[in-house]
């Protein structure tokens, strides 16, 4: 039995369908299963309940803990589990002192890789679904409204991240890896949203704002704190005078080429209509 947390999220959605498609047994858990429409043959329970029997690998979404691990290794191991597969962050391949996020993904790496368990960390960058948040602009005709317009990124599809995750999972090829996960291509935030548009067949309008501004909206978004927003917001800084790096992990792993972000944005159509 593989268990997924996270079960619902952009990742672990898709790793549940790659991991049934597999043949392999699932249970997936969910803040509320009611509402989670996962498919039928996953069984499906509380994360708040964790259940570990018969569970010999498991899929750790932080996301799910970030407020601490408390004594889920511990659990994990004495209930079985033979493999943990961690999706934590490209930040913790090189991190930065004042990097808060990559801090807290290297201390549950460090815990993961302690606990006596096989282990994979898994290090994507960013992800293609942060344009998820623009839909309400995009919706309504507005234009998205970003700083440092020449920066240029890595956007990686979060099936991608999910085929990756079901290798490490269901083989003993990435036991011990730490591979850093990107999209196939450098692309900029004025040309994801030319994109979208194109995949949603409407213009859509792209407006550079100050790193000031910037910063003002984002401290008024949910879990953003001023640490978090000031490492972003320097990221995309770096990021204008720094050639983006696609790794091959992706094809490497899978054996076929990552999904572009035009890929992403015609599977994401509907969200911008």
């Amino acid at each position: 039995m593989i268990l997924v947390t996270g079960a619902t999220g952009n990742v672990g959605r898709h790793l549940v369908g790659e991991l049934l498609g597999a043949g392999a047994p699932v249970r997936a858990l969910t803040r509320d299963p009611a509402t989670a429409h996962l498919p039928a043959d996953a069984e499906v329970a509380r994360t708040d309940e964790m259940p570990l029997d018969g569970v010999t690998s498991l899929f750790l979404n932080p996301a799910v803990f970030w407020n601490g691990l408390g004594d889920l290794l511990d659990r994990a191991r004495d209930a079985g589990v033979r493999r943990i597969v961690m999706l934590s962050s490209a930040a913790a391949a090189d991190p930065k002192p004042d990097n808060e996020l990559a801090g807290k993904h290297l201390r549950m790496e460090r815990a993961v890789e302690e606990s006596g368990l096989e282990w994979t960390l898994l290090r994507p960058g960013q992800f293609a679904s942060n344009a998820l948040g623009w839909r309400e602009d995009i919706r309504a005709g507005e234009p998205v409204r970003e700083p440092y317009a020449a920066a240029r990124d890595t956007p990686i599809h979060e099936r991608d991240i999910a085929a990756v995750a079901a290798r490490a999972l269901l083989t003993d090829d990435l036991v011990g890896a730490k591979p850093v996960l990107s999209g196939p291509e450098g692309i900029s935030q004025p040309e994801m949203v030319r994109l979208i548009g194109e995949a949603v067949g409407r213009p859509t309008r792209f407006e550079e704002i100050s790193p000031e501004e910037a910063r003002e909206r984002m401290l008024k978004m949910p879990y953003m704190r001023e640490g978090i927003v000031d490492v972003l917001l320097q990221l995309r800084k770096e990021a204008e005078h720094r050639p983006p790096e696609v790794s091959p992990e992706v094809e490497r792993i899978t054996g076929r080429p990552g999904r572009t972000f035009a890929e992403w944005a015609a599977d994401h159509a509907d969200d911008f209509r």
